[in-house]
């Protein structure tokens, strides 16, 4: 089955089902698409009612860091982190997160202020934005503390009879939890939907170019975004005045202005430019590379033919835990003669066939699987020890690895209703894993035909 030119340009190159789609609108409104992050406690962030108590053992009694539910509605995560710290007047680094939420969303998850109070988190008054303090903590926020996320999701506008949407439903998700989840894909929120270039960007800086990275990251324009950013977009590609530029780029553009700033004054210092984003942001261009790496391994794994839940030689494995996430740091690799033995653990749920992600420190794959990557590496003209970062050492990336599936928990479908005469609409709720993407699983039910018109 074919898939769209934004899912190539991502790296996304097949569907793991054979089913047909049943298309459809995703994010329509933000109450369409709600994000909960769970974290390892079991707390659940909750939209709205009161706070768990104590979320990770936190306490009413002061310590180093404000625990707080941030609740946002069609907000970029770092943006509204940014914007929360200027209205308490603190550094934007002292605020952490466990992950990054969808922006075309209604999302609550958990922060941490270094040094908040409730008094300070009470100044916060911003559109869209709710900040609801829940104890002090004696840690800041990390992944470390993340489990998953729970999604309650509509998908508007299916041109499909009812009995015919339940039974793609039902015979997607059956062979999905054949294979044991969803295809460990990062999906379109990783890269960008209507201007995906933040794996462009990575790729620049990795390949030690900053010029080019920095171009790519202002000027690259796409037809999908605000005609005022387009234009302004298109007069710096060709006439590379950043002071020009500074005036013309829209008010809403943030990181973009801040770094025309600094390259309005020294026009050479694509570095110092780059510094002046978010330490964050930063590493999410050199992270969205390796994600677009990973996307072109499991892809070829996928269309070579070898499966996503058994392992072959020269295969990396990693245990699970009880909790069911995957023990990045139990990586090895499957000789011939652990074959039987490791496979059992994998049908059991013990154990997961991995892919790496890529770094200067993190071996490839052997075997077939290493034959793949060896040939996507020379492709991007690319070695591991690039993501050394030389020209900007704070973004470098060891590597790791990444499993290649994730389970789907709690999946709920609820009735297909009438939308308009001729479409209908579907509710579903269910549980991932950190790390994986609701529209991963959207992409296999929906298999749309142009995801920036189906909300991806």
């Amino acid at each position: 089955m074919s898939v769209s030119a934004l899912d190539r340009h991502i790296g996304l190159l097949c569907y793991l089902t054979k089913t047909g789609g049943i298309q459809g609108v995703i994010k329509k409104t933000s109450s369409d698409f709600i994000v909960k992050e769970v974290l390892v406690d079991g707390s659940i962030a909750q939209l709205v009612g009161p706070i768990a108590s104590p979320v990770l053992g936190s306490s009413p009694v002061k310590q180093p860091y404000l625990l707080c539910i941030l609740v946002k509605r069609n907000w970029d995560t770092l943006i509204a982190v940014k914007k929360i710290a200027g209205q308490m007047g603190i550094d934007p680094a002292r605020i952490d997160i466990a992950g990054i939420k969808d922006s075309k969303a209604k999302t609550a998850q958990h922060i941490t202020i270094e040094g908040g109070s409730v008094e300070s988190v009470s100044k916060v008054n911003i559109k869209d934005i709710e900040v609801h303090p829940a104890g002090y903590f004696r840690d800041k926020m990390s992944s470390y503390f993340l489990l998953g996320n729970n999604f309650d999701i509509t998908i508007r506008a299916i041109p499909t009879e009812k009995p015919k949407l339940e039974q793609q439903i039902a015979e997607t998700t059956k062979q999905l939890n054949g294979f044991g989840g969803i295809p460990n894909f990062f999906g379109h929120q990783r890269f960008g939907t209507s201007r995906s270039i933040t794996h462009l960007v990575g790729k620049a800086i990795v390949k030690g170019n900053l010029e080019e990275a920095a171009i790519l990251f202002l000027a690259k324009h796409s037809q999908d975004e605000h005609p005022e950013s387009m234009k302004a977009r298109i007069n710096l590609e060709s006439t590379r005045d950043f002071g020009q530029a500074l005036n013309d780029f829209p008010k809403q553009l943030r990181f973009e202005r801040s770094m025309l700033i600094h390259l309005s004054e020294d026009p050479k210092d694509f570095v110092g430019s780059f510094r002046r984003l978010p330490i964050k942001l930063r590493i999410l261009f050199v992270q969205a590379y390796q994600s677009y790496l990973f996307n072109l391994f499991l892809s070829k794994r996928i269309l070579s033919g070898l499966q996503l839940n058994v392992a072959v030689s020269g295969d990396y494995v990693l245990n699970v835990e009880r909790s069911g996430l995957p023990m990045v740091h139990t990586g090895k690799v499957v000789n011939a003669d652990q074959l039987p033995q490791t496979n059992k653990l994998v049908q059991a749920g013990k154990m997961r066939v991995a892919l790496p992600m890529v770094g200067f420190r993190q071996k490839s794959s052997q075997g077939k699987m290493g034959e793949i990557e060896e040939e996507i590496m020379l492709s991007e003209e690319l070695k591991t020890q690039d993501f050394a970062v030389d020209a900007m050492p704070e973004v470098r990336c060891a590597g790791g690895l990444r499993a290649v599936l994730s389970p789907i928990l709690d999946l709920k479908q609820g009735r297909a209703e009438a939308e308009t005469e001729k479409n209908l609409k579907i509710d579903l709720e269910f549980t991932l894993m950190k790390g994986s993407y609701a529209t991963v699983l959207l992409r296999e039910l929906m298999k749309p035909k142009d995801p920036l018109v189906a909300g991806f």
